[in-house]
């Protein structure tokens, strides 16, 4: 992953991290089930921020990289990986 990629992802993350431990306060408060259901799909949507920040650096970092080596097998991996990945977010 890019440095820049990295510090980036970490900084969302720990934002995240962040909101988690609000959810926690909430049901522990016992809050309106309506705002807790809101503020979950916050962390989600932040999350899936995340995973296409991630994402599009290891498309224009690993994968690309694969491609201009013109190694054949690593290429294949590569996309295998990608495609196994897209799979696994889009469920």
């Amino acid at each position: 992953m890019k440095d820049v990629t990295r510090k980036a992802v970490a900084t969302r993350l720990k934002r995240i991290e962040g909101q988690v431990r609000g959810l926690l306060r909430m049901v522990e408060e016992d809050r309106y089930c309506v705002d807790t259901l809101t503020q979950i799909s916050a962390v989600r949507s932040a999350l899936q921020k995340v995973e296409e920040e991630i994402l599009r650096d290891h498309v224009s970092h690993c994968v690309a990289g694969a491609f201009a080596s013109g190694d054949v097998v690593d290429q294949r991996h590569k996309v295998e990986e990608l495609v196994e990945a897209i799979g696994r977010m889009t469920r």
